[in-house]
């Protein structure tokens, strides 16, 4: 099914959320600018407004992509206990799951016959078994940093009795049980857990595994990786600029690196009680601020007014310095912005290395998933400054305003972090520079495909 002609033609299948979606936005003009044609195959009807709006602009503004539509019927899940997770965006992957008979006829179909599949990592167990009956190479894009790439791949050795108090991976730092989701390490069989094993199986029979990482900062776990499929680091990958949003109007009144901007990703809900906290920690902390508010995991469902959210005595006391918003922001824009100094931040894969190519120290609160991994790493390379006590964000604790105030205030007070993030940003930016390994790691890739012969 591959063709062998200086027109590749690639398909991509992105997945539930803009976590696992961003990464492939970015991909797509890079693939393009070397006559790659590229066909992307979205999950319909998206999960969340944020990814419709971001699909819109995609193909508003490349024209030449050509959009198909996996079409879901929405399957109930009560069916299967297992399966139901109350994260909507882990039920979304199972809905694929459950469609994907509707692939192979789609794949089969597309004209001229594809070169290759790039799949999302949460599709890997899907994916992989028809791309292989089609004989279709098929490229895993890992939307998460490369050490955490070690933990799919190893994914028995979260069950390994003798694993106290940190996780063995050979040819990798021990990784502390702290560090890792909790449902990872439950003996039951839950959505999350069965997900994390049958994709890291799956992504073995793969043949690679793109991950929008780069040497400078994740050298020691790329090394480590000496088995196939190969792992190649093919970031970070440049940011796309769309149309600009509104909402960074009040940015333009700020002084230059005097705000700082606070967010917890497109899928973090935080509980009422820890966002009037958080509120009064940041209106204490003296600091210019932009705050984004969220308190559903899915936009759609997100309907409550922003005044009911934090009260009318923290929206008054907020105007003083700072400016709160509900709305989706273009994170880009704001963290390009020459106003915005800091990053309170989850540590989402996708805003690390945001924050990077920018040139944004980090204070860090993981939430879930990954992101004390990430954390670690932003800490490890001197970029930020990770609130370990405050706990993952989800814990029944509320971290105190006057606590939160302190530590944007020790955070933002320590200038070698702004220095040290000037360097990291040098670096992102040689990683993916015309010579930079990254650079030549895509380039490659996408030789092989003009060179692939027929099947």
């Amino acid at each position: 099914m591959s063709t062998s002609n200086l027109n590749p033609h690639i398909a991509l299948l992105p997945s539930a959320g803009m976590g696992h979606l961003t990464p492939f936005i970015r991909l797509i003009p890079l693939l393009t600018s070397h006559n790659v044609k590229i066909t992307v195959i979205t999950p319909h009807p998206t999960l969340s407004i944020s990814e419709s709006e971001s699909l819109s602009e995609l193909f508003t503004s490349f024209p030449q992509v050509t959009r198909k539509q996996l079409h879901l019927p929405l399957p109930p899940l009560d069916d299967e206990p297992s399966s139901k997770s109350q994260d909507p965006f882990y039920n979304r992957f199972e809905v694929i799951r459950r469609s994907s008979h509707l692939l192979s006829p789609l794949l089969s179909s597309l004209s001229p016959p594809l070169s290759a599949l790039i799949t999302d990592m949460s599709l890997a167990s899907t994916v992989i078994p028809i791309t292989n009956s089609l004989q279709l190479p098929n490229y895993i894009f890992f939307t998460s940093s490369a050490k955490m790439l070690s933990l799919f791949l190893s994914f028995h050795a979260l069950d390994d009795p003798k694993a106290k108090d940190f996780i063995e991976i050979s040819g990798f730092e021990p990784i502390p049980k702290s560090w890792i989701p909790l449902p990872l390490l439950d003996d039951a069989n839950n959505a999350m857990k069965i997900y994390f094993t049958e994709c890291g199986k799956k992504m073995k029979e793969s043949s690679g595994i793109l991950v929008n990482t780069y040497e400078s900062i994740e050298g020691e776990s790329l090394k480590a990786f000496n088995s196939l499929p190969p792992v190649i680091a093919i970031g970070p990958l440049p940011p796309i600029k769309f149309e600009r949003n509104k909402s960074l109007a009040w940015l333009d009144d700020q002084p230059a690196e005097s705000v700082l901007y606070v967010s917890f990703g497109s899928r973090t809900a935080i509980s009422r009680e820890q966002i009037k906290a958080l509120g009064d920690g940041l209106v204490k902390s003296g600091k210019r601020f932009l705050w984004v508010v969220k308190d559903k995991k899915v936009d759609r469902d997100d309907e409550t007014e922003l005044v009911d959210l934090i009260g009318e005595e923290l929206m008054e006391r907020v105007k003083e310095k700072g400016m709160v918003v509900k709305n989706w922001l273009n994170q880009e824009e704001v963290l390009s912005h020459p106003a915005v100094g800091w990053f309170l931040s989850h540590c989402g894969w996708n805003s690390l290395t945001e924050a990077i190519w920018h040139g944004v120290p980090m204070l860090l609160w993981p939430q879930h998933g990954d992101q004390k991994i990430n954390a670690d790493l932003v800490e490890r390379i001197g970029v930020g400054m990770w609130a370990k006590s405050w706990g993952w964000g989800d814990s029944v604790v509320v971290v105190k305003g006057d606590e939160i105030a302190d530590t944007v205030r020790e955070m933002t007070g320590n200038e070698l972090f702004r220095l040290r993030a000037a360097q990291v940003q040098d670096d992102a930016r040689k990683a993916f520079g015309e010579g930079g390994s990254s650079y030549d790691r895509l380039n490659d890739l996408i030789d092989s495909w003009k060179c692939s012969p027929d099947l």
